[in-house]
């Protein structure tokens, strides 16, 4: 099996997400060993962002870093245990907000569209939407 970071480039459809992680000097992070899960906007989650974010966001490192870190939680959190929960603990240190109904996932107002990617440091969880921490947000809706 792959790490995290191989595994998302093998599956193909998150070019946005690694050239972000690369942007955001995260790529060791991926990589490294322990247990990490990953919800991981496909690139048409990205292509969703309002015209020109995406440029500006690969510009200002620190506030990419915030987003990037903003999908990443510890442990390997498979389906079956986030079903159970309510919230996750963020690597950029905020809570996202897990909501189950029905075998429908949302992880703040994303919707899980596949889950339980497997790699040796982890889990992948595709998601619809690129999420975005409120202390980057600054007061904008997303």
């Amino acid at each position: 099996m792959a790490d995290l970071l191989e595994t998302a480039i093998n599956a193909g459809n998150f070019k946005t997400l690694v050239k972000a992680v690369d942007a955001a000097g995260l790529t060791e992070v991926l990589k490294s060993p322990g247990s990490l899960t990953i919800f991981a906007p496909t690139d048409d989650a990205f292509a969703k962002l309002p015209e020109g974010t995406l440029d500006a966001l690969l510009q200002d490192i620190p506030k990419l870093k915030k987003i990037v870190t903003y999908h990443v939680a510890s442990g390997d959190v498979r389906s079956d245990d986030l079903v159970q929960i309510e919230e996750a603990e963020t690597f950029e240190g905020s809570i996202l907000a897990i909501e189950s109904d029905h075998g429908a996932i949302k992880v703040n107002d994303a919707h899980v569209l596949q889950t339980d990617i497997l790699a040796d440091n982890g889990v992948i969880h595709v998601i619809d939407a690129v999420l975005i921490p409120a202390m980057v947000a600054g007061g904008t809706s997303s």
